[in-house]
């Protein structure tokens, strides 16, 4: 049999134009096919990377622990987060924490980076889930710089603690955080109270602080005057105001006044205990001097046997006059002792060691 026969069939079936269009059309859809389900990689994404800051609220001490430099998380194929500087401050009874991340995305037309295929938008909330933690928290700042714009802050405390804590608290105790020093004691002075189970006291301490919209901040607050801060330690706890900004603490060194001050119904025991030359010491410094006693017995009305009424003095109570010099800094509102007014009528609390003395004061001199 002929291949080709007379009447152009191929094998005397199919007709030989039949056949080529049939085999055009086969490979074409053979072509197709290839290039559906070719290997051929798909162009790489372009990706850039930039740092942001993120509030991550507060959280338990057990989830703190697990947070560090180091730690990633990617939201998909193409989006990275990094975890660049950790910063801890007490809020409450939990932790504040605020870290700088590196995030990796995809470069878009406009110049910006589609992290998690949406913008870095200020507020937006991201997560960040490690193998053992989830994290969620609030773009504060986007920008340049794998570390927190951070500034050691010292401040000028005051506070009012139960005796015992009070004596607990020296020099150089440092408040830590998963491991992390956040604030360190620089220097204290405490003074006697109405109360002899409580003091008053006055810290100077270096504060680890990170700058947010402009602000120096520290425990979720801005750090000014008037705030409060809580620094707690395995022995005590300090939840003070701050009272100043920067400086050393000073107190009892810029002026010394004259001051009288005067107790009434002092029993007898009491008032011959007081001699000059009695001293309240803080810190090394005298912050108050006796420098006179006057002693007489209290007056009383008494009414005799006929019915009369006299004044005479009392068989034990005494009123004493003490005349002092008393360490004060001088504000615009007046001279204050221990951090309280100096004011004629107000109440001082003087500390002498073998006697507490609480007296109203009469008169300030310069």
């Amino acid at each position: 049999m002929e291949l080709i026969d007379d009447d152009g069939d191929l094998l005397g079936v199919v007709n030989v134009v039949d056949a080529l269009v049939v085999l055009l059309v086969l490979a074409v859809g053979v072509a197709g096919v290839a290039l559906v389900f070719s290997d051929d990689p798909e162009p790489e994404p372009n990706l850039d990377s930039t740092y942001a800051t993120l509030d991550m609220g507060t959280q338990p001490a057990y989830i703190v622990d697990a947070i560090n430099e180091g730690d990633t998380y990617s939201p998909n194929d193409v989006s990275t987060m990094t975890v660049t500087d950790v910063h801890l401050t007490p809020r409450g009874n939990d932790i504040g924490v605020t870290l700088r991340v590196a995030l990796e995305g995809e470069l878009e037309n406009d110049g910006s980076i589609a992290y998690g295929d949406a913008p870095l938008r200020l507020g937006r909330s991201l997560s960040l889930n490690t193998d053992r933690y989830t994290l969620d928290g609030r773009i504060r700042a986007v920008g340049d710089g794998d570390a927190l714009d951070r500034e050691e802050t010292t401040v000028v405390l005051r506070d009012t603690l139960a005796t015992a804590d009070a004596e607990d608290v020296s020099p150089g105790d440092e408040v830590r955080l998963a491991g992390r020093t956040v604030a360190t004691i620089r220097n204290v002075t405490q003074f006697a109270t109405n109360d002899p189970d409580r003091r008053r006291v006055f810290v100077a301490a270096t504060l680890r602080t990170h700058r947010q919209s402009g602000d120096q901040r520290f425990g979720g607050n801005p750090v000014r005057r008037g705030q409060n801060v809580r620094l707690s330690t395995a022995d005590y706890t300090i939840n003070g105001r701050i009272e100043r900004v920067g400086g050393e603490l000073q107190l009892g060194s810029a002026s010394t006044r004259t001051v009288t001050l005067r107790m009434d119904d002092v029993r007898e025991d009491m008032a011959d205990a007081l001699e000059p030359g009695m001293v309240e010491e803080a810190g090394g410094d005298t912050v108050a001097r006796v420098t006179a006693v006057d002693t007489r017995p209290s007056l009383i009305i008494a009414t005799g046997d006929n019915g009369s009424v006299n004044v005479v003095d009392h068989p034990i109570d005494r009123e004493v006059t003490l005349t002092t010099e008393l360490q004060v800094r001088e504000t615009v509102s007046g001279p204050r002792f221990k951090g309280e007014p100096l004011r004629q009528g107000e109440t001082v609390t003087i500390d002498l060691g073998t006697v507490t003395v609480r007296a109203t004061v009469v008169n300030v001199s310069g």
